[in-house]
């Protein structure tokens, strides 16, 4: 295992992570990353850090700027059949095996690699720590808070705009008086309990 900073000057370096493990509803995102060395992004840092304003801009230069990009995802019904931990990694696996460009190297966020066939290492908290993962947390994020506002359109009621489909109290509010949808996660708990 090299340090952080030599994976870092490792050319067609990918960085991976997924965003919406926690939700009741809906896909889980993830997004694969690899940076232009030659067009470096100030300001990258872990999505939950950034104010959505911060995030929108970042994307925006993410998608300007990096070599590639790709985006995987897990529906809910595979969230159901197979796991929360193991939809996330096949969101992953997804989003890097859509890359355009194929990495030398993977790094992804968490202590677990999905099951891909490039190198890839597991870095903790690795969306604060590598640039690339930064990126990979920035785009999941907004592409999936895009799709909960989407979803608030069609299903006001549940106020998705504002929880993103996490367990709030205003979520469970909405769940007991206007019931599950299609979208929501069968298997977890607050939704099963009222099927």
């Amino acid at each position: 295992m090299l340090d952080l900073e030599q994976y870092q000057k490792i050319e067609l370096l990918a960085g991976c992570d997924e965003v919406g493990r926690g939700p009741l509803v809906a896909d889980v995102v993830s997004a694969a990353v690899i940076l232009n060395p030659a067009k470096p992004i100030a300001g990258l840092a872990d999505s939950k850090k950034l104010s959505e304003k911060k995030r929108e801009y970042l994307y925006r230069q993410i998608i300007e700027h990096a070599l590639c990009y790709a985006i995987g995802r897990a529906s809910p019904a595979e969230i159901d059949q197979i796991n929360i931990l193991q939809a996330s990694m096949l969101a992953m696996k997804r989003a890097i095996e859509g890359l355009a460009i194929k990495p030398v190297m993977v790094l992804v966020d968490g202590n677990r690699c999905p099951d891909i066939s490039f190198p890839c290492e597991a870095i903790v908290k690795g969306d604060d720590k590598v640039a690339a993962i930064s990126a990979a947390s920035i785009v999941a994020k907004v592409i999936r808070d895009r799709e909960m506002h989407a979803l608030h359109l069609i299903h006001p009621e549940y106020g998705f705009d504002r929880h993103k489909g996490y367990p709030t109290k205003e979520h469970f509010k909405a769940l007991a008086k206007y019931g599950v949808l299609a979208c929501h996660r069968k298997s977890f708990k607050p939704v099963k309990v009222l099927l």
